[in-house]
């Protein structure tokens, strides 16, 4: 790459690319590393589905291309940089852009790392992880068998040379250090902050879910504990069609509850997310019960926990630890004794309005900390660090001196 120089080089903003194998104008958490990047940087994305709005560029990637079709020979052999070199979208990738072009790259998932660094930015790579990728899928065997060795190889030859790390949740920082050497900071998958004052406790007791319709989740549990709760009670679950099976089982369970209590349960057609918050604001208590069936959900920290603090809810989930640690350290509600429906349905049952208008207070008090604007400090010192070690290489370049002011309300 020309490097510009002379005294009458105007400055300019730092060319950032951004690059997830996921549509990232309907990913939430890419979406929101757009929007806080656009107002300062050049971003350009790469990725499946439209351009985000405000990037200069958007590379989109074919929807024909499958981002985790791999050899299946490679992986066998363990001819892991084969495979990687020869996957589909890689190869792909690497035909329209250059090594040189881009001050800082920042790669969604491990996936993306080998690119980023094939792109050689000037300021470095940041990689910013959204699970614990070498257990991902660690409940499908053909996953676990072939794809996890490869997925470990990526871990420690790729992500193991970016320049700064971000994941999820502290359980998921950790065991990358401890597995990996890696150091990650932690940007939970906060939402935007929403101005607003808790409602008064309704009756029934109104709870909501929303989220994928997925079998592994077991939603069924929530529907069961409705069922079994003495205190008068309503549950809406806001669904996306992942699964239809998964809605259909819901729906014939909460039409085979009791009769006294019929009617308690109703799955919900999914709102836009533009919508989502305002919609959670007319309940009192959002509800995640979710198994520890593999090493990622056992250390969840999902964003809607954090949509249930922007809508002012109070908040009951299973003892899940970092969801756990949230909800006890601000004092957001309550935490189940176990998985099981009873626990959830007996914890249910404890609670007094007081302290259901006491969680949502509480979910009031912290909504400004516990924020996507603040949360994402995380990034954005990340990549100003690396704008700086890009412009010790480019003294034209400017590195921004304040954050952007788009953080993606409706991301």
């Amino acid at each position: 790459m020309s490097v510009p120089s002379g005294p009458t080089s105007a400055p300019r903003r730092p060319r950032l690319l951004i690059i997830s194998f996921s549509p990232i104008a309907a990913d939430a958490r890419v979406l929101k590393q757009v929007r806080l990047f656009t107002p300062t940087h050049e971003v350009t994305t790469c990725g499946y589905g439209e351009a985000p709005d405000g990037v200069a560029r958007h590379v989109r990637i074919p929807d024909e291309l499958v981002s985790w079709r791999l050899d299946r020979a490679d992986l066998i052999a363990r001819r892991f940089a084969r495979a990687q070199a020869h996957q589909e979208v890689v190869a792909w990738v690497r035909e329209q852009l250059e090594p040189g072009e881009f001050d800082v790259v920042l790669a969604d998932d491990a996936e993306t790392v080998p690119l980023a660094l094939w792109l050689r930015p000037a300021g470095g790579v940041h990689a910013d992880l959204h699970e614990y990728a070498p257990r991902q899928k660690e409940g499908v065997p053909r996953w676990r068998i072939f794809v996890a060795p490869y997925v470990r190889w990526l871990c420690r030859t790729y992500v193991t040379r970016a320049d700064s790390v971000t994941t999820v949740a502290q359980g998921l920082a950790d065991a990358y250090r401890r597995e990996y050497g890696i150091r990650a900071e932690v940007v939970t998958n906060a939402t935007p902050y929403r101005q607003a004052d808790p409602t008064p406790v309704g009756h029934p007791l109104r709870l909501v879910h929303s989220g994928a319709a997925l079998p592994d989740r077991h939603l069924e549990i929530m529907v069961e504990a409705v069922g079994l709760t003495e205190r008068d009670v309503t549950l809406d679950l806001y669904l996306t069609r992942n699964d239809p099976a998964v809605i259909d089982a819901l729906r014939a369970q909460a039409a085979a509850l009791p009769a006294d209590r019929a009617g308690r349960v109703h799955v919900m057609d999914p709102v836009p997310y533009a919508e989502l918050i305002d919609t959670l604001a007319r309940y009192d208590v959002g509800v995640f019960s979710i198994p520890p069936v593999s090493f990622n959900y056992k250390h969840t920290l999902p964003n809607k926990l954090f949509d249930f603090i922007q809508a002012r809810l109070a908040a009951v989930v299973s003892p899940s630890p970092e969801m756990a640690r949230v909800v006890e350290q601000y004092h957001l509600g309550a935490v189940t004794a176990d998985f099981t429906a009873a626990s959830l349905a007996a914890t249910l049952d404890s609670l007094t309005d007081a302290q259901v208008a006491a969680g949502k207070a509480a979910a009031h008090a912290a909504a400004r900390e516990l924020s996507a604007e603040q949360q994402m400090s995380g990034w954005w010192d990340a990549i100003l660090a690396a704008d700086r070690r890009a412009a010790a290489v480019d003294p034209t370049l400017a590195v921004p001196a304040d954050r952007g002011t788009d953080t993606g309300e409706n991301a």
